[in-house]
């Protein structure tokens, strides 16, 4: 049985969002793949644009694909952009190399899935996908 269940990955998302309502964050955008880069779980706040889902997806499908934050992924493009266009080739265009994709580790350090949020300021993404991480019992590390 997978670490990793629906009941976990909805709780991240309330994370998230608690945390965007009391830093007042504009409206996020929370996806929650598995290990295998399928989606688990996804919701938007009112008010946030129909392109989240795809934006927070990539980010999460991002941090997956390499084993690494989105955002040590966006260094990665800058430092090496060939080595981005050839991986975001491979993947059909779905990875975002922006931070706001964080890997869901369990205690031993196993990825278990990614969280990927777009809304605000990549930063608060990001601080928002580790809080809802930290919350369900896992460790999210950038």
């Amino acid at each position: 049985m997978t670490e990793l269940t629906l009941a976990k990955a909805n709780a991240i998302i309330d994370t998230a969002f608690g945390l965007a309502a009391e830093q007042k964050f504009k409206p996020l955008g929370v996806a929650v793949l598995d290990a295998g880069g399928h989606l688990l779980a996804f919701q938007r706040q009112d008010g946030s644009p129909f392109i989240r889902a795809e934006v927070a997806s990539g980010k999460a499908y991002g941090a997956l694909a390499v084993g690494s934050s989105s955002r040590a992924l966006g260094v990665a493009a800058v430092e090496r952009p060939h080595f981005f266009q050839g991986l975001s080739a491979v993947s059909g265009g779905k990875i975002v190399p922006v931070p706001g994709g964080v890997l869901i580790r369990n205690k031993n350090g196993d990825v278990l899935g990614a969280v990927g949020i777009s809304g605000d300021t990549s930063d608060n993404d990001e601080l928002a996908a580790m809080a809802g991480i930290e919350s369900a019992g896992f460790v999210a590390k950038v």
